[in-house]
């Protein structure tokens, strides 16, 4: 059974009596399904609003972080970001917590097919975004890298299952994991989205629009959110990020790209399954990029 398996899928049945018994106010006209991910089924509801419904109990933490922690750092961000406005409760008819926001305009970057030009032109904008981020101030209790995204023995023992499963293995792939092994423990002090992958950032009109999915929030080392600085952006583009960004260490970089190849394997395995062809091509790019010096 593939690990994206849901325990609960809210259907747009289910969605609607939801809806309607804990906000009446709503009287949604229009739901269309949204997305399906590992952790959440999302219906837009008037074209307006995203509701987000877990799948599995695995994602009930995250949510709790999100509720907690996404008001405050919104304000802080270059980018827009979900802000919980519509708080859903357990109930009888689905015994998890859910919540709406207005919707975060865009199409997953996974998606969007950018070129080369279009793709340079979100180095300075993802730079200006994860600087904010990694500089927010946010007074809640996080936990500290709870997935082990910077324990890179148990991340390049992933990898390489993934690489398998998938295979392919991209030249240099395996130099990139032994090399990671060599590097010493991190500071797991900056505040990271966690999960800053193809499919949770937003482009419109060729330009970054927002970053969605944020149950992964913690504290990390900042490595952890530059995943697309390998996966995303052309090797040439790299130094404007870089030039934004401000300087970043060898070693966060390093453990960015162990990441950036274990999340696009990941993704390009799920688009598989799920038959979602653009973004298993995009992951599969995704992992010849991370590759490129």
């Amino acid at each position: 059974m593939p690990e994206w398996t849901a325990e609960i899928v809210v259907d747009e049945d289910l969605a609607r009596r939801l809806l309607d018994a804990q906000f009446p106010e709503l009287e949604p006209r229009t739901l269309r399904l949204l997305g399906a991910g590992w952790d959440n089924t999302a219906w837009l509801v008037d074209e307006r609003w995203v509701f987000r419904f877990p799948r599995r109990a695995i994602a009930l933490p995250g949510i709790e972080r999100e509720l907690a922690v996404l008001p405050a750092l919104a304000p802080q961000l270059s980018l827009p970001i979900p802000e919980p406005a519509h708080i859903g409760r357990a109930s009888a008819a689905f015994p998890w917590p859910f919540f709406g926001a207005a919707l975060v305009p865009g199409v997953e970057l996974a998606e969007a097919g950018l070129d080369d030009g279009s793709r340079a032109a979100l180095a300075r904008p993802l730079g200006t975004f994860l600087r904010t981020l990694h500089s927010a101030e946010i007074d809640v209790e996080l936990p500290v890298d709870p997935i082990r995204r910077t324990d890179m023995p148990f991340r390049g023992g992933g990898t390489r299952e993934r690489l398998a499963e998938l295979g392919r293995s991209p030249a240099g792939a395996e130099e990139i994991l032994a090399a990671a092994l060599e590097l010493p423990p991190p500071e797991l002090t900056t505040l990271v989205h966690g999960d800053l992958h193809l499919r949770h950032a937003l482009v419109e009109h060729g330009r970054l629009s927002g970053v969605i999915d944020w149950g992964d929030l913690c504290r990390s080392d900042p490595g952890v959110d530059l995943v697309l600085y390998w996966a995303a952006l052309p090797p040439e583009a790299r130094s404007e990020f870089l030039a934004t960004y401000g300087p970043v260490r060898e070693a966060a970089l390093l453990r960015a790209r162990v990441l950036s190849l274990f999340l696009c394997a990941a993704l390009a395995l799920h688009a598989r399954a799920e038959r979602l062809p653009a973004i298993e091509r995009e992951s599969l790019a995704g992992l010849e990029r991370t590759v490129h010096p």
